[in-house]
């Protein structure tokens, strides 16, 4: 069991859906205030609605991939919290597009959400999260690009193995600072977006992981608190995959 979140404010970018919810929930339940950010108003409301019952929870409409909006959802996050104790980097995007196909707007769709999103939201949120004195960043990454790969999904990968890059030195920086960033890998987590690839996808990818099924969104949540947690505070710069054991198997 970790700590209290009481009180503590929490951004969860790309929150209005999928993984993003399930961080929101985790949070809100635990007692944390949580703005989630998306970039549908409609798909955000849903979410609040949804959530109410878990405890605080409001949103932003922003683009993560522009960083004046990014500085935009700070300023929200301190003026309806009083500041920012943790950022949750979750909004990513991953349109199929096969190699040969892939085109440079492909390329900086994926890479702008994914990759940029994530810097501009710490960059954003560098200096509430500073003023915390106890600041936390917990990025979504993913199995796939860090540890798999999968057809169709090579500028997703790319975008994912970035994050863990920009992790690993963003920590030595902001260590100084008493801000710790770490890193949660998902496996094949059930959400909208995995819906959508299909019964068969859903099956062949629970018949793969050894404790035969997918994980929720929840899940992912808890392992994204531990890192906000005050039991977290000597580990930063770390990746923890939550998988089921998919990554197991040789064959």
């Amino acid at each position: 069991m970790v700590s209290s979140m009481d009180g503590r404010s929490v951004i969860v970018t790309g929150g209005s859906r999928g993984i993003g919810r399930g961080i929101a929930r985790v949070f809100a339940k635990a007692g944390a205030r949580v703005l989630i950010t998306g970039r549908d108003e409609t798909s955000l409301g849903e979410a609040v609605d949804d959530l109410k019952s878990a405890g605080d929870v409001s949103a932003f409409a922003a683009d993560v991939a522009d960083r004046a909006q990014c500085d935009a959802i700070a300023m929200t996050a301190v003026e309806r919290h009083g500041g920012i104790d943790v950022l949750c980097a979750n909004a990513g995007i991953f349109p199929k597009a096969d190699l040969e196909d892939m085109t440079r707007d492909d390329l900086n769709d994926v890479l702008g959400t994914n990759f940029y999103g994530t810097v501009f939201a710490v960059q954003a949120c560098l200096p509430a999260l500073t003023d915390s004195g106890r600041g936390r960043v917990v990025v979504t990454s993913s199995i796939t690009g860090p540890i798999t790969g999968d057809p169709g999904w090579s500028h997703y990968g790319a975008s994912k193995a970035a994050q863990l890059g920009f992790i690993r030195t963003a920590a030595m920086e902001l260590a100084a600072r008493k801000i710790t960033i770490n890193a949660v890998l998902p496996g094949n987590v059930m959400s909208e977006g995995l819906a959508d690839q299909g019964q068969d996808y859903l099956d062949r990818m629970s018949a793969s992981i050894p404790l035969g099924r997918l994980g929720t969104t929840d899940e992912i949540g808890h392992a994204a608190l531990f890192f906000a947690s005050d039991e977290a505070g000597y580990i930063t710069g770390q990746t923890l995959v939550v998988d089921g054991g998919q990554v197991l198997p040789e064959g």
